[in-house]
């Protein structure tokens, strides 16, 4: 049930500290990798939220064991995958698209199918593939099965994973688990979010999964074993995103506890973008700080491989002073919801000046007003109408409980930030 939610104006600047939780594209990864180990694995300071509970559900039913630790943890046990089988997707990209091949690993039907929206988001790359490497697939979006025989040959396939890096990061994880391995070579125009690829490649390798990726566009994943992990997942870099920028645009302070040195999370790409826009930034034994400046002036930036955090610049882009240009990001129109369209509606919506092309979005910021922000079941969307009801006030949100895929009690976070006043 959708939950409308006035965004609460900021009286003063923001000084705060914030902890955030685990990351959802580790978890998620981590779940995978889990599942598939030559024995139990232990997660610790895992995101609880609808993508990851979602994920952990979903091996459930296949037969893996997730329970909840002593801590704040999730101790995983793998058993063989089977079937008969449902898993819920909900509208979590990485559970469509990270469990297909894993589930052609199974012995059984197994189906999968997710919310409406989910339906419309792009799948068949994945189920092609799995299809041109001998898995009996039915279907090429939600809701589809697949008919496992217990195990994957393995092979070579060619994709096009220009509308989404999930679908090469899908296939790899499960890949060490087929007979001959697998290799994904890429033939379309450039991959979106590399990052999340880097990621999952480098989660393979600390698992002691032989990984090359030393030929551009080509991953080759030897078979053999998963070695299990004790991982402590980091914080997630771009749910904190919405925070940092909250600092941005009242003139204030706000610190993130344990942001990494060094991360392969696409939303440590927040640290340049915040300084191109005026903001300063120190990473230090504290965190990351933030300190927004007296204004924020537009910006021009290609956001291709960090496209998560577009609904976040967008805002910034409308608070700020002077024309942004957000280039290369013509693939989030398969995401949540179509987020260009999206955003150009809701900004314009407020007042703001949003021109949309065919990879991207030109911001100029004009006098706004209150009003209705649709969040379109889409956490980021809900976050970035946060940002804006702190310079806007009346903006509220239609639903903010979207904001539960990835960032539960967000609400409460944002209020506890602002000092804790409405």
């Amino acid at each position: 049930m959708s939950a409308p939610w006035s965004a609460p104006p900021a009286r003063e600047a923001v000084h705060a500290t914030v902890d955030v939780a685990g990351s959802k594209s580790i978890t998620n990864r981590a779940l995978v990798l889990a599942a598939l180990a030559t024995g139990p694995s232990t997660l610790r300071s895992p995101l609880r939220s609808r993508d990851t509970e979602l994920m952990a559900a979903a091996l459930r039913t296949l037969g893996v064991e997730v329970v909840d630790g002593p801590g704040d943890e999730w101790l995983i046990t793998p058993g063989k995958p089977h079937g008969p089988a449902t898993v819920d997707c909900g509208l979590a990209g990485t559970v469509m698209r990270f469990l297909p091949p894993m589930a052609c690993l199974a012995e059984g039907t197994i189906t999968f199918d997710g919310d409406p929206r989910a339906r419309e988001r792009p799948l068949d790359t994945v189920l092609r593939a799995l299809r041109r490497l001998g898995a009996r697939v039915s279907g090429d979006s939600l809701p589809f099965t697949i008919d496992g025989s217990g195990g994957m040959d393995g092979g070579a396939v060619t994709i096009d994973a220009s509308a989404s890096s999930q679908f090469v990061s899908g296939l790899l994880l499960s890949a060490a688990r087929y007979e001959r391995g697998l290799t994904v070579h890429h033939d379309g125009e450039s991959v979106p979010s590399l990052p999340h690829i880097a990621m999952t490649v480098e989660m393979l390798r600390a698992q002691g999964v032989e990984v090359d990726d030393s030929e551009p566009d080509t991953w080759t994943v030897a078979p053999g074993g998963i070695e299990p992990l004790e991982l402590r997942i980091e914080p997630d870099l771009s749910n904190a995103a919405p925070f940092l920028a909250a600092a941005a645009v009242t003139g204030g302070e706000l610190t993130v506890p344990g942001w990494p040195e060094r991360t392969t999370q696409a939303g440590d790409a927040i640290r340049w973008i915040l300084r191109e826009m005026g903001a300063s930034t120190r990473l230090d034994e504290r965190g990351l700080t933030v300190t927004g400046p007296e204004r924020l002036r537009g910006v021009d930036v290609d956001l291709h491989e960090i496209g998560e955090l577009t609904p976040t610049v967008a805002a910034l882009a409308a608070l700020a002073h002077g024309e942004s240009r957000l280039r290369g990001i013509a693939h989030l129109r398969g995401h949540e919801t179509d987020r260009l369209a999206a955003l150009r509606a809701e900004l314009t919506g407020l007042g703001a000046e949003v021109s949309e092309h065919p990879d991207g979005l030109t911001v100029v910021p004009r006098p706004m007003r209150g009003g209705q922000w649709h969040s379109y079941a889409d956490h980021r969307m809900a976050t970035a109408g946060a940002i804006l009801g702190l310079r806007v006030p009346g903006t509220v949100i239609d639903d903010i409980t979207t904001t539960s895929k990835t960032l539960p009690g967000f609400e409460e976070m944002w209020t506890k930030m602002l000092g804790g006043r409405q």
